[in-house]
């Protein structure tokens, strides 16, 4: 789907344009590539000492566009994730003990269960006024910067003065009953024809709603959740958007805003594309295997064109004459092979969007509507979400942010990825702008990520990607489950960790090799912080070339942002915001976020002790931060 076409028609200030597609018959490198020999590598690994990890000490080319720099020699740095000095050296002793009360409590399963029902209770018994206090002392002023973009300032600058970068994240929430949530779901997620007609269309029971899982936000702690009201609501909600965006870009530098894609329209538009995408690929799939290459991986599966073209006529799915055009000229078949990023660009050049969702019927043969009929709103709704995409992105490009698309659920995702694809492919000409979030729990992560690597080389875009391990997975699995499909997910948490090294050894060799692609490593988990560091160092990649970024919550994991922030890499924490009433869902999640965390581990208030034990000792009674 070509962006700029699919958009242009409707936002007047889009004047620009995007080069067709254009596919050389030569690929930038290989799916398993590195410009190093095996001898530089392991001259490398012989400069680590002692188990710490050192960024190699040898000249390297800076080619980031958001820091240009001219060659320099790179210092050896030591990261050390024990030295709670230099952990906690922007926390005052008060911070300290407020995080070990906070950690602390999240540990009690009673606090945590009802722990909004209790906030309600103290609301009643203690006034606003003393109720916001409170908060303020506890759990809102531990993982909430401030309540609007004024208040935040100080605590991001500080922040920064330790080399800690943000991700703002506006954080209110609608508080509905899941009764609520349910119903605004349904109406949602179903269009007009299957309310009319319901059983007479070609879907797939996992891109329909389910009113059993129609509140989204059940078993899920991390991730926030927009449910549809109306168009009015989602530009309110793309207004917010936007002033996230402007304080970001006035709060910080080089800083970072997350979106969350279902806040910006109707989610029924999101369920029937990615189906459609979905459907696309598996035709892929299957004419695949008629040329005998289903057991190739993903991005070696190359169709012969003269064949397909012959399978094609054969199964009835179009004209040979419209088949012919939708191969040549400009577009296609320069090399006289079809893979699936040359397939996946068939769906685009369209400005009615209905047209958009024709799926192949591999019973019939024939290309078919995904619904009989679309109604005048409907195809309206679809078009003011691209819309405010659009909008979003232009504003991210002229305040000098970066924009993070968050994941969702994966009967959205498909959809949510291609259309930040697109918005890549506009935006990320000249740097990463818009960055993409893989979940590295789904089994087909490595498959995405290589695709969306292999497309940027081809085009010549920055590639920006946020790896997470997940937020979905309790939920996905209890979907999968009740409505009858594969689950999506790994089979365990070491296959996920597995996975989530995969990818990202992957995106770090694409760095080595172009500096055109970008990661955040975004997790809490020490093991991987290492490894990347640990491939950075082999790799030769110097963290002044801000190509690959940490991220974390605000918060939490303080011992692994601020040493590695001190020490010259670029990390960021999702900082979220707003009042302290509408973040209450938000810092319900917090707790019980943690309440897993701090079960599993006691590291981070041994370490806190620790601090406090040394400041004590060292007579630091009062300790204030200096910066």
């Amino acid at each position: 789907m070509s962006y700029t076409k699919f958009v242009a028609p409707l936002v007047r200030a889009n004047s620009g344009s995007i080069r067709k597609l254009r596919i050389s018959p030569a690929r930038c490198r290989s799916t398993v590539a590195s410009t190093k020999t095996r001898e530089e590598k392991e001259q490398q690994q012989q400069q680590k000492t002692n188990g710490c990890t050192v960024v190699e000490a040898a000249p390297v080319e800076l080619i980031s566009q958001s820091r240009k720099a001219a060659k320099a020699p790179l210092s050896k740095t030591h990261i050390d994730f024990e030295n709670t000095q230099e952990a906690y050296k922007s926390k005052g002793n008060i911070e300290l003990l407020r995080s070990l009360l906070v950690f602390k409590l999240c540990t009690f399963d009673i606090l945590v269960d009802k722990n909004k029902e209790l906030m309600d209770l103290s609301r009643k018994l203690l006034g606003q006024w003393m109720f916001e206090k409170l908060m303020k002392m506890t759990f809102y002023g531990q993982f909430v910067a401030g309540e609007d973009h004024n208040s935040i300032k100080p605590l991001i600058r500080k922040n920064e003065a330790f080399g800690v970068g943000a991700v703002l994240d506006y954080s209110v929430e609608e508080d509905l009953t899941q009764e609520e949530a349910e119903k605004k779901e349904m109406d949602s997620c179903v269009s007009e024809a299957e309310k009319e007609s319901p059983g007479a269309d070609h879907r797939e029971k996992k891109y329909k709603a389910h009113r059993q899982f129609g509140d989204r936000r059940g078993g899920v702690i991390s991730a926030r959740t927009y449910f549809y009201a109306d168009e009015a609501k989602c530009d309110m909600q793309m207004e917010t958007f936007i002033n996230c965006i402007k304080a970001s870009g006035g709060a910080s530098n080089d800083g970072f805003s997350a979106i969350k894609m279902t806040a910006l329209g109707r989610p029924q538009f999101l369920l029937q594309f990615s189906e459609v995408l979905v459907k696309w690929r598996r035709f892929f799939n299957f004419l695949s295997a008629q040329q005998g290459k289903s057991q190739m991986t993903v991005l070696e599966q190359k169709l012969e064109l003269e064949q397909l073209k012959d399978s094609l006529t054969e199964l009835g799915v179009g004209a040979k004459d419209d088949i012919e055009n939708w191969f040549t000229g400009e577009k296609l078949g320069l090399s006289g092979t079809i893979d699936l990023l040359d397939w996946n660009s068939l769906i685009n050049d369209t400005t009615k969007i209905s047209n958009l969702l024709m799926v192949p019927n591999l019973q019939t043969g024939h290309l078919e509507p995904l619904l009989n009929i679309f109604t005048e709103e409907e195809e309206r709704q679809m078009k003011r979400m691209l819309q405010r995409v659009d909008i979003l992105a232009k504003h991210a490009v002229e305040n000098g942010v970066r924009l993070m698309v968050d994941a969702e659920q994966t009967y959205f995702q498909p959809a949510i990825s291609r259309l930040t694809l697109e918005m890549q492919r506009k935006f990320n000409r000249e740097k990463p702008v818009i960055f993409n979030t893989y979940q590295c729990y789904l089994k087909e992560a490595y498959d995405n990520v290589t695709l969306d690597v292999e497309l940027s080389r081809r085009e010549g875009w920055y590639f920006g990607a946020k790896l997470v391990r997940g937020a979905y997975m309790y939920q996905e699995r209890a979907r999968a489950k009740e409505i009858g499909y594969e689950d999506p997910i790994n089979p365990d948490y070491e296959a996920t960790n597995r996975m989530y090294h995969k990818c990202l050894e992957y995106v770090l060799e694409e760095i080595e090799h172009s500096r055109k692609a970008n990661v955040m490593v975004a997790t809490h988990n020490e093991d991987t912080v290492k490894f990347t560091l640990d491939k950075m160092n082999e790799m030769g990649l110097s963290p002044t070339e801000n190509k690959v970024y940490f991220g974390q919550l605000l918060g939490m994991c303080d011992q692994i942002s601020f040493p590695l922030g001190q020490a010259g890499f670029p990390v960021y924490k999702y900082v979220p915001y707003g009042p302290v009433n509408e973040v209450i869902p938000y810092l319900s999640r917090r707790a019980q976020e943690n309440r897993g965390i701090m079960k599993r581990s006691q590291r981070e208030r041994s370490l806190l002790w620790k601090e406090l034990r040394r400041r004590l000792l060292a007579g630091q009674i009062i300790y204030k931060p200096v910066y």
